[in-house]
């Protein structure tokens, strides 16, 4: 999918004109992407977004109907289109592993370039960054909880319009849920597509079993067969099993049942147990209705016997407790060769200055243990000083025997990406084995344990001294 130059806020191209005027344009600014907190009270967020956003960056240019639109507003100088109808990103952009595990001020994406190409792209990056970060992280939960079972996503019909509906797919499927209902996403993410049948499809004929024996008919190597429309026990559930002997008589097998309202713990062990009685245990029971990772978890707490679970509304509008968005930020971090923070009376919301790197300390099993945040000419060591940066009177050290290793890298070099992007089963696999090394309080969804990030010795120093210069400024 393409963006259109004109993904952005107004105000950011009032800033332009503005920087265009006053001949800043082009000084150098160094800006980052982060968020305060994760979503849904929960312990992290999966990255998602990363190759899409540089897609963005390499192919951003305004059209000429772009610049035509912009000259109907009215507000702009003809100088100021002129200048951007050569407009162009050139920058730099360093970046977590897209599927990463990450957490509360990490930056995600750093962007260095002439302070206007840096500006302009804020509100895309954010667009792109903050939806499927948000998605991937919900899918994340969905997938853990359901515990090495298959997770479908069901989300089109009620996701933010067709385009939300595909990165909503991309953020699902980094996130664990590894095929999709949408044909769009299927086509242009290839990815598996999967199905069944609507309730109308019963209702259109004259009784169930006829309808399950026309869709058999049809798809004799594809059939899942809907059992909820009338009774699951006493109808759905024996009218599946005499088609699935009539495919079976004729060399094929019934791959699936599909529940989709009810008590889904009580009716699936009663459709395992008959299924399995009738000779059948290798039929898959799939469900579905407002399903999200409470649900699943109450439903294997009961005892459910659920193979695949088709996750929708939910997963697709991302709702929970704390969720409905991504806070995600992008803050001037360095500009004209000087650190900048923004401060506010919460320490907790001022900014940490300057280019940075980023080391995730590793224990000797493998489990993550710490972040540490640091001033781009610092290495830290196993037994450092490491400060809060919320509260910076708290302090640990680095644990000893830990393997630091450095958890970003540049991705894009004057506007052009420095290697191919992973491929996006490749992304999902880093989620997956990353969720797998974080520490299990991490993972819970009620009494979460808070994963450590921490500034180093000199980025903590750093920080403090421009907080006091510019508190000193209004005293």
């Amino acid at each position: 999918m393409s963006y259109s130059a004109l993904l952005t806020d107004l105000y950011q191209l009032t800033m332009l004109a503005g920087y265009f005027e006053k001949g800043m344009q082009n000084d150098p600014a160094v800006f980052d992407l982060f968020f305060r907190s994760p979503p849904f009270k929960g312990g992290y967020v999966v990255f998602a977004g990363l190759e899409p956003a540089l897609r963005y960056l390499s192919e951003l240019r305004f059209t000429e109907e772009d610049l035509s639109y912009l000259r109907s507003l009215g507000i702009f100088k003809e100088s100021f289109l002129d200048y951007l109808k050569v407009f162009r990103f050139h920058g730099r952009v360093t970046a977590m592993p897209e599927g990463s595990v990450v957490f509360p001020l990490e930056p995600l994406i750093t962007v260095e370039a002439p302070l206007a190409q840096a500006q302009l792209v804020e509100t895309a990056l954010l667009n792109i960054i903050n939806f499927q970060s948000l998605v991937a992280t919900k899918a994340a939960r969905i997938t853990t909880v359901a515990d090495g079972r298959d997770v479908v996503e069901f989300g089109l019909r009620r996701a933010q319009g067709p385009d939300g509906g595909l990165s909503e797919v991309r953020g699902a499927y980094i996130g664990g849920a590894r095929s999709t209902s949408n044909v769009w996403a299927g086509k242009i993410l290839d990815i598996p597509v999967k199905g069944t049948h609507a309730h109308s499809w019963i209702m259109a004929f004259p009784d169930e079993l006829s309808s399950f024996r026309a869709y058999a008919e049809v798809f004799p190597e594809n059939s899942i067969l809907l059992v909820d429309t009338y009774d699951t026990l006493k109808s759905g559930i024996p009218n599946a099993i005499i088609v699935a002997r009539e495919l079976r008589a004729k060399g094929h097998e019934l791959r699936a049942v599909r529940l989709d309202s009810g008590d889904l713990a009580l009716l699936s062990r009663e459709s395992r147990r008959m299924l399995d009685e009738a000779g059948f245990p290798d039929v898959k029971i799939l469900a579905s209705n407002e399903l999200d990772e409470y649900v699943i978890r109450s439903i294997h707490e009961q005892g459910g016997r659920i193979d695949i679970y088709g996750v929708g509304t939910r997963l697709a509008t991302c709702q929970g407790e704390g969720g409905g968005a991504l806070g995600g930020v992008y803050k001037l971090v360095r500009y004209n060769g000087k650190p900048k923070l923004k401060v506010t009376s919460d320490i907790s919301k001022s900014t940490i200055p300057d280019r940075k790197k980023l080391f995730r300390a590793i224990g000797v099993d493998g489990v993550f243990q710490m972040d540490i945040i640091c001033r781009e000419h610092e290495v830290p060591s196993p037994g450092d000083l490491v400060y809060d940066p919320r509260k910076p009177q708290i302090t640990t050290r680095i644990p000893a025997g830990s393997v630091l290793e450095p958890f970003r890298s540049v991705v894009m070099e004057e506007g052009v990406a420095t290697e191919s992007s992973p491929s996006l089963p490749e992304v999902a696999d880093r989620c997956q084995a990353q969720l797998a090394r974080l520490p299990e309080g991490v993972l819970r969804f009620e009494d979460v344990l808070a994963y450590g990030i921490y500034l180093s010795s000199g980025l903590h120093e750093l920080r403090m001294r421009l907080i006091d210069e510019v508190q000193e400024g209004y005293r």
